[in-house]
């Protein structure tokens, strides 16, 4: 599929790094750039109710081929349920996305892959699982200087390939499938902006997953934590008995979180997590950010108790100063919103098997899309596109899973319209 290949490397050189801290959505007028692409790529391709909204989010409509008795349109009048699919355009702002320059290696020999712009950074087949295995395949990684962007323009080029692919074959057997890009799902604001009335789906599906055959059905629960510490600035040469020095009092609540056994680097399989990811300020005023993660959504209090009972001591140890805490959701598991719609799932197992790949059922310690859009109403599991190590300059795709997350989608359609 050289138009899958040629659309993948077109879509990551297009810079689009989320902003966090933006207050606009999208958080980056860059991502405008690429959701202005797609949505004329799909107007190219010959797909219906092609729109784009003032936020950016880029919607389009793949038509029914089943034929109904009676003309009718939708569920209710006899058509197969309607699918939506999802990729979003923006790139984690973790790692720089700009300039990306992407390197395309040929029937890969299965060792360690050294970057070519920075050599110190190499992917190394002991720390990629899988990697090895995908001896003689086409492997796509950065220069070692950006992201790569697979997270998640994999998901782009392979929604936008299956559309074109359904599109050109009338004989394909389907009911009626909407196409959605959205804009800033890095940042946790993904589907804020997605109305589900007027997309018009019964199930969805994201395109943001990892490795071959995986469905993800479950995910992190998570919330945002702000920690303010507010000091008071001085001359150091006249600090003492004056200064309140907010970067040490930060430096304090940071080393007494408990990292042994409540961080990303202790935990694993359906354990949680409190991760500080970002720090940054002055003696005046200095702040971090936490994630906080848990697959139980209520252990989230727990993980904001800890840290507030973190800064009621520091509170005791430096009455001058000011600590906040500031707590917003992000998004909630899957899990329970896929139980209102199982056939979600199984009829994602259903197109895997018609391929001849026995999927694996994938816990997410993270979130996508899909979360957001569950909790919304929209049950929404999210499917592998053949990204590995994103958010890191070491992020690379294969080109061949890219290929079959093309042909599940193919098959997945056939499987609703039964």
């Amino acid at each position: 599929m050289s138009t899958l290949l040629d659309r993948f490397l077109r879509y990551v050189k297009i810079e689009t790094t989320a902003d966090e801290r933006s207050t606009t959505y999208p958080s980056t007028a860059s991502q405008l750039e690429l959701s202005k692409l797609l949505r004329d790529e799909l107007k190219a391709i010959g797909a219906a109710d092609v729109h784009m909204s003032d936020k950016g989010i880029v919607t389009a409509t793949i038509p029914s081929t089943i034929k109904v008795a009676g003309g009718g349109a939708g569920a209710a009048k006899g058509e197969p349920p309607t699918i939506a699919l999802f990729a979003h355009v923006d790139t984690s702002p973790e790692f720089t996305a700009k300039n990306v320059n992407p390197q395309v290696i040929r029937n890969y020999d299965g060792k360690d892959i050294v970057l070519p712009n920075f050599k110190e950074r190499v992917i190394r087949t002991a720390e990629s699982p899988g990697l090895a295995e995908l001896k003689g395949k086409t492997i796509i990684t950065t220069d070692g200087t950006t992201l790569l962007g697979a997270d998640d323009k994999s998901g782009v080029a392979v929604v936008m390939t299956a559309a074109e692919m359904l599109l050109k074959d009338p004989s394909i057997p389907h009911g009626r499938i909407r196409v959605c890009f959205t804009c800033d799902e890095e940042i946790g604001h993904g589907v804020d902006h997605v109305d589900l009335k007027q997309l018009g789906a019964d199930v969805g599906y994201t395109l943001d997953g990892e490795a071959q055959g995986i469905i993800d059905a479950e995910t992190f629960s998570a919330d945002l934590a702000v920690v303010t510490v507010t000091g008071i600035n001085t001359h150091p040469s006249e600090g003492k008995g004056r200064m309140v020095n907010a970067i040490r009092i930060l430096s304090d609540f940071i080393s007494r979180l408990p990292w042994q056994w409540m961080s990303p680097e202790t935990t694993d399989g359906r354990d949680g997590f409190m991760h500080p990811y970002k720090i940054e300020g002055g003696v005046p005023e200095a702040s971090a950010r936490i994630l906080l993660r848990d697959f139980v959504t209520a252990n989230l209090r727990k993980e904001e108790a800890i840290l507030e009972n973190i800064a009621q001591a520091l509170r005791a140890e430096h009455p001058r100063a000011k600590i906040e805490i500031k707590v917003t959701e992000q998004y909630r598991n899957m899990a329970d919103g896929l139980k209102k719609e199982p056939r979600a799932i199984t009829k994602a197992v259903e197109a895997f098997r018609a391929l001849g790949i026995e999927p694996k059922m994938n816990i997410v310690r993270g979130g996508t899309d899909g979360s957001r859009l569950t909790e919304k109403g929209l049950p929404t599991p999210n499917l592998a596109t053949g990204m590995h190590n994103f958010h890191s300059p070491l992020e690379w795709a294969c080109l061949e899973e890219m290929e079959t997350a093309v042909k599940m989608l193919i098959e997945l359609a056939k499987a609703w319209g039964k």
